[in-house]
């Protein structure tokens, strides 16, 4: 076939419905090829101009370096885990998922899981099969007027949550980010702290996003504060549970019972210390693997692949704004500037929020603010979703966790030609960034903070401090960081009276250590010091 004709490159296992989708018409040459090793892949990747995994192949930066013409990595499934994102932007490919063909299969299994634990289901059978009648051994308990902990109110823990509280559980969630209006509409109990929540369930089940800020959530300590006799399963993210505390806590008989579907190596190493276990049960990554789920996960890749390449629409790009490509390149350094916006809101507002309004201002009131604002939401809610968030699934998530999104186009004049504003408003709290260009398109500037007018490059660290005026206290802060070998790139000040408070903020060549924030912290000059990652 003609090298003419784009090459689509099938890695993993797809449905064939997924297949056919993709060689419909003959517009693409496809080829199948599963279960190459990386050195096989890097050889012949040079050909290929898409390329489309499970979770299977690892799509590294040797691959992606390899990969000339590659333009779209299409991941049949949710989390892009084993695809290095960074990477493929540094290189201009796009990369695909499918945020929500599997919801519904997950939630299932992950009510499997629970039902199995609850009934010792799989041991029993494998006693029946082996010869013998185990009535007493295998007494289990009921679901009915059993209380459920889920840890993230997502998708799939909102389909778990109205199955428990059909089989007459009552339902507690833990989850930072949602709201207390959504939570009364999922008729839930939301639990402001995941350490209240554990002592209360009888049953727990996870369907938190990997994050630095919930891998091992549930540790040593954690696992000694659930209720004795609790049964814990996992169908989300291998890494929520800290596996050898939960080997101790299930050897100990503090927890009755556990069901995982995922594992933090993948698949789990021969000596893996909980197979030795007969109160857990394993599944080997099974949460979207039914028929429905992998039609639907092909079919959905395969078309927004055809989209990009046949036809240079984006679709369900994680990093990329789902818009026809001349929009794209228009509105590109206002998406960047956005996501940043959302970042740095993200980091100074609470967890639990009520509302983000978005502003556009001056020329930017021209600009497709949907691809725009969801730039900024999916910014300002990767703390809560982690990599699962993109420009597609953005507004969808804002709305499960009861987060209500006002746009405005406003007539006001200002010093600026252009601007962007959000304000995210938690109760009677209200943070506030707004962002705009200097000279060229990719030159942008956070300038205002709090209503206080600043210049921030947005990108790198920033260390944010609210500190009392007085004279010498710029040098006595860069006398700090010097101390602590901090190096200074930029700095803004900001103070509406003399003598009051005003707010500094500090672009930095690296992050300062915790202890650096907290000297800083305890100076009785200093209200507060914090640091910003963009």
């Amino acid at each position: 076939m003609s090298h003419s004709i784009p090459k689509v490159l099938v890695a993993d296992p797809v449905s064939a419905r997924g297949v056919e989708e993709l060689a419909a018409g003959g517009t693409l040459d496809v080829v199948v090829q599963t279960g190459l090793p990386e050195a096989e892949l890097i050889r012949i990747i040079p050909e290929f101009s898409a390329l489309v995994v499970r979770s299977q192949t690892k799509v590294t930066a040797a691959v992606l370096d390899a990969a000339t013409r590659l333009k779209v990595v299409g991941r049949a499934g949710v989390g892009v885990d084993n695809v290095d994102v960074e990477a493929a932007t540094r290189r201009g490919v796009i990369v695909m998922n499918t945020p929500g063909g599997n919801t519904i299969s997950t939630a299932e299994h992950a009510f499997s899981l629970l039902v199995s634990t609850a009934r010792s289901i799989p041991q029993a059978d494998a006693s029946m099969r082996a010869g013998r009648w185990d009535r007493k051994k295998f007494e289990g308990v009921e679901l009915y007027g059993k209380t459920l902990g889920i840890l993230g109110m997502g998708r799939i823990g909102t389909e778990l949550a109205r199955r428990a509280l059909a089989f007459g559980m009552r339902v507690l969630a833990y989850d930072p980010y949602l709201s207390m209006a959504r939570a009364r509409s999922l008729q839930v109990e939301l639990i402001e702290e995941l350490d209240a929540l554990l002592p209360q369930a009888d049953f727990i089940s996870m369907h938190m996003p990997l994050t630095d800020e919930t891998r091992h959530m549930l540790d040593a300590r954690r696992l000694a504060l659930c209720k004795k006799g609790a049964r814990i399963v996992n169908c989300a993210r291998g890494g929520l549970v800290d596996e050898s505390a939960l080997c101790d806590a299930l050897q100990s008989g503090h927890l009755g019972a556990a069901a995982l579907d995922v594992y933090e190596v993948e698949p789990p190493p021969a000596d893996f210390p909980l197979r030795a276990l007969p109160n857990i049960v394993f599944t080997p990554h099974l949460g979207a693997s039914t028929a429905e789920a992998q039609e639907n996960v092909g079919i959905e890749i395969a078309q927004a692949i055809r989209a990009a390449l046949l036809e240079g629409e984006i679709r369900n790009a994680v990093n990329m704004p789902s818009i026809d490509a001349k929009t794209a390149a228009v509105v590109k350094p206002y998406l960047t500037l956005g996501d940043k916006l959302g970042r740095f809101a993200a980091q100074l507002a609470p967890k639990r929020n009520d509302r983000v309004v978005i502003t556009y201002g001056g020329k930017a009131v021209e600009m497709p603010t949907d691809a725009i604002s969801r730039a900024i939401l999916t910014g300002f809610l990767k703390h809560a979703g982690g990599e699962e968030v993109n420009s597609v699934n953005v507004r969808s998530m804002a709305s499960t966790l009861g987060l209500d999104v006002e746009e405005i186009r406003s007539s006001e004049q200002t010093d600026f030609n252009e601007w962007l504003h959000i304000a995210v408003h938690s109760g009677d709290t209200r943070v506030s960034i707004g962002g705009t260009f200097f000279g060229a398109k990719n030159d942008p500037r956070i300038v205002r903070v709090n209503g206080n007018p600043v210049e921030v490059t947005p990108s790198g660290v920033v260390l944010m401090l609210e500190n009392r005026d007085r004279p010498g206290i710029v040098g006595h802060i860069g006398t700090i960081l010097g101390e602590e070998k901090v190096n200074i790139a930029s700095m803004s000040l900001s103070r509406s009276e003399q003598g009051g408070m005003a707010l500094t903020l500090l672009n930095l060549d690296s992050a300062p250590a915790a202890t650096v924030v907290g000297r800083l912290s305890s100076d009785p000059d200093i209200h507060s010091a914090r640091v910003v990652v963009l």
